[in-house]
């Protein structure tokens, strides 16, 4: 067994553990000291006095006292010591009370300070009463019966140090919930900007809060936020305005070829610029993405129902949709962005392969989209080529059938963009298996 796995999981839980377990030992090792020290102390010195005084009455008695001694023993009892005494002619103790064994620290203590100082046979009852306690003590004629005080014995201090140790555990326990709950929060905040950024979606900006070390922290993660986002644009503005650059000769070539009288070599030089333009519609949309479209909430199998629609129209019978067993969440996501990446991969899938079948689950706040094929595949040490951009395998996914490298870089790269992953592997039907992973 390790010590970690019964660790707090939390930052909370753990500062809060930091903090209430060194106050607990201390207030345990308190208490201890007290009841080992000062309630002992304070409880044998009460059980002496007691002793003492009821010693003193039993000696004024003597062991042949009689009813007309009564009075006057019961005025001192009651002026001197505030007792309440009594005397019980020819009863004697029964062979139980005498030896009954002390229940409480207390009694044990009056019980040993009795012995060394009584002569003859006695009994306690602690529980005589909610105030007071009751000696009984066997003379030679009869039993006498004192009355005493509970408090002659048990010490109050007790329970209010108990109540003082508790209050004040309390008192500094709640004020550390406080403390800790605002040096916890705008770790919170930052934990949850940084997942909406990793998830592709809009943070707001937040006021910045917390310990020194926290407010640096959310400083450099505003910054990178600010210098991605101006990557982008950046990124995307540059490819536009090559993508503009570029189709200005495009255009001029294409009036040109269309003055040029028709033959094979000049249909050859038309295919040629067919083909470069929609290269650079693919380098610009890979560029561009889908960064400027609003997130909305969407159901992931309605998505997949439309695309897998629009194929069963064209090609019937040639992909299956296996229904999901359980609800699936919603997910926040870029509708379009999730729509094109979707239909490349599917498309890929009906382009290379006779038959498809597509599958959705859920596990541990991730849905899991499985694209299944019985084509060719991709060989496990292309695999992680295949979703690098600008890349064209070899074999039947060539630039021959109209791909130009960016159709599984373009859907992995608005997977990444919600905070998913996408990976290939083998397919049970034989051919390529894509599992596209998204977190709720």
């Amino acid at each position: 067994m390790q010590l970690r796995n019964y660790m707090p999981k939390t930052l909370f839980g753990r500062m809060l553990g930091i903090i209430l377990i060194p106050m607990i030992l201390v207030q345990i090792v308190t208490v201890f000291i007290f009841y080992e020290r000062h309630w002992d102390s304070v409880t044998r010195q009460m059980a002496n006095s007691l002793a003492g005084e009821i010693q003193l009455l039993v000696t004024t008695a003597g062991a042949q006292f009689t009813q007309e001694e009564l009075p006057e023993l019961q005025n001192m009892a009651g002026r001197y010591f505030g007792f309440n005494l009594s005397f019980s002619p020819s009863e004697i103790l029964s062979a139980e009370a005498l030896k009954s064994d002390p229940e409480s620290y207390a009694e044990l203590s009056l019980t040993d300070r009795l012995r060394s100082r009584l002569d003859f046979p006695f009994s306690l009852d602690l529980d005589n009463s909610e105030d007071e306690i009751a000696i009984h003590i066997q003379l030679a004629n009869g039993v006498l019966h004192i009355l005493a005080g509970r408090k002659r014995i048990i010490s109050s201090t007790g329970w209010t140090f108990l109540g003082w140790t508790i209050g004040t555990s309390i008192i500094l326990f709640s004020i550390a919930l406080v403390f800790m709950r605002a040096q916890v929060r705008p770790i919170r905040q930052l934990a949850h900007a940084a997942r909406q950024l990793g998830l592709g979606r809009e943070t707001d900006a937040w006021q910045l809060s917390g310990a020194r070390e926290v407010r640096l922290a959310g400083r450099a993660f505003q910054a990178m936020r600010h210098r991605i986002n101006r990557q982008i644009s950046e990124r995307t503005a540059m490819l536009a305005g090559v993508s503009h650059d570029l189709r200005t000769p495009l255009t001029r070539m294409r009036l040109q070829m269309a003055l040029i009288p028709k033959n094979p070599e000049t249909a050859a030089l038309e295919e040629d610029i067919i083909e470069l333009e929609q290269m650079i519609d693919g380098y610009l949309a890979f560029a561009r993405g889908e960064g400027e479209e609003s997130a909305k909430t969407g159901s992931i199998p309605d998505l997949l129902r439309q695309i897998i629609s629009q194929y069963e129209r064209s090609t019937p019978g040639r992909i299956a949709f296996d229904p999901p067993d359980s609800a699936i969440p919603v997910l926040a996501m870029r509708p379009q962005g999730m729509r094109r990446a979707l239909d490349n991969l599917i498309g890929n899938a009906m382009r290379y392969a006779k038959r498809a079948e597509i599958r959705v689950k859920t596990r541990n706040d991730n849905i899991f989209i499985f694209i299944d094929d019985d084509g060719p595949g991709i060989e496990p040490e292309f695999r992680a080529d295949a979703l690098r951009p600008f890349v064209r395998l070899e074999g039947s996914r060539n630039r021959s059938t109209g791909g130009t490298g960016l159709g599984l870089a373009i859907a992995s790269d608005i997977i990444l963009g919600h905070g998913g992953e996408i990976t290939l592997d083998e397919s049970p039907l034989g051919g390529l298996r894509i599992i596209i992973q998204l977190p709720v």
